[in-house]
């Protein structure tokens, strides 16, 4: 059973001819491009900047189920939820589609933590953050 999610961002990304592998399908590890794209889009329309200075979102897991391969020609429907915010970080979830077909062909979770760059050690996440994901 999950925790409470709301979606928070949609996006579309082309596959490109490189994102393929031997196989013929998108690589594993473009998936984890095409997460992190939304989650610095997100991150940016908030307001924030994902560049290491003061306090920062730094990704402290990440995981992703594959479920369907994905090829080339196609565009990529990323969507990204986030759960319930704690004292310094965000549970992130995401679902991956091609456009235009309702089919789920990955999903990813992962964890945003705020931290002190000079230090390394975590700190409260923003308060407009909190604020955006508990309305």
């Amino acid at each position: 059973m999950h925790s409470p999610r709301k979606l928070v961002l949609s996006t579309l990304i082309p596959i490109r001819w490189g994102d393929m592998d031997a196989y013929g399908h998108v690589n594993n590890t473009i998936y984890f491009r095409y997460m992190e794209q939304i989650r610095v889009e997100y991150l940016e329309k908030l307001g924030f900047t994902v560049l290491p200075r003061g306090a920062a979102p730094v990704i402290i897991n990440a995981s992703c189920t594959f479920l369907i391969p994905m090829n080339y020609p196609g565009t990529v429907e990323v969507r990204m939820f986030c759960g319930q915010p704690g004292r310094s970080s965000v549970p992130t979830h995401y679902e991956l589609r091609l456009q235009g077909d309702d089919t789920l062909y990955a999903t990813g979770d992962s964890k945003i933590v705020w931290m002190d760059v000079a230090t390394g050690k975590s700190v409260p996440i923003p308060d407009s953050l909190r604020a955006e994901l508990t309305s």
